[in-house]
């Protein structure tokens, strides 16, 4: 039977909304997996994701002055593919290549505890892609204003400062977020601003998104940033 109009309504104003995560809604059209691999399941898979987890959560605080926004990982049988984007990369790929060389050798011993002299250990393969324009990342803007929230700034003069740098970047829109006690508030609130469009629900408008956490004196602030593209 063809299902009633006001459930077929309610169905698709529930999981088109402004909860659902806007990359994740746009996955195979704008966007991809981080993580490109295939696992049957049970152990192997457990230990493989714990790896990717492992992986960017030591790479986030290694190169956080370089500025990664974000680490792509992809599997085969014997190899790990590992894309790192940064706003930096000169300081990744240090002099002559030597910070690159560094940095794989700490992922194999540090984080996969592989050693140079086993048979059939997994290679791995380390690329470094350049953010071309910063101001139009998500991920980017959301640490900076973290950063800038970190160092007792004032919540409104930082929102509005990463809003006109976003959209003097050539954005169609955006929009920050903050939620928790800002500016040192009693009671914790949500403040945004938004400039432009921002078309949430339209699967055709490319959309960024990042959220972070920014760790001031008054506790744990949310951050949050849309950026319409496209």
């Amino acid at each position: 039977n063809e299902m009633p109009k006001q459930v077929r309504h309610d169905i698709t104003t529930k999981f088109m909304g402004q909860k659902i995560h806007p990359i994740a809604f746009r996955l195979g059209k704008f966007y991809t997996w981080d993580s490109r691999w295939f696992s049957v399941g049970g152990k192997r898979y457990q230990n493989m994701l714990l790896e990717d987890f492992k992986i960017r959560k030591d790479l986030g605080k290694k190169l956080k002055i370089a500025g990664l926004t974000k680490v792509e990982i992809e599997r085969s049988i014997n190899k790990l593919n590992i894309v790192l984007h940064v706003t930096r990369p000169g300081l990744v790929i240090g002099r002559g290549g030597t910070g690159l060389e560094d940095l794989k050798k700490y992922i194999m011993t540090k984080l996969l505890n592989i050693k140079g002299d086993e048979k059939n250990a997994l290679k791995v393969d380390l690329k470094i892609e350049a953010v071309k324009e910063p101001n139009l990342n998500a991920q980017f803007m959301a640490q900076t204003i973290a950063e800038q929230l970190g160092k007792r700034m004032m919540a409104k003069r930082v929102m509005n400062q990463a809003i006109e740098k976003i959209m003097a970047s050539g954005a169609k829109g955006a929009r920050v977020q903050l939620g928790g006690r800002v500016n040192g508030a009693e009671i914790s609130r949500i403040e945004h601003i938004q400039k432009g469009i921002l078309p949430l629900t339209t699967m055709r408008a490319k959309i960024d998104y990042a959220q972070v956490h920014a760790p001031t004196r008054s506790g744990y602030i949310g951050v949050k940033v849309w950026i319409c593209l496209s």
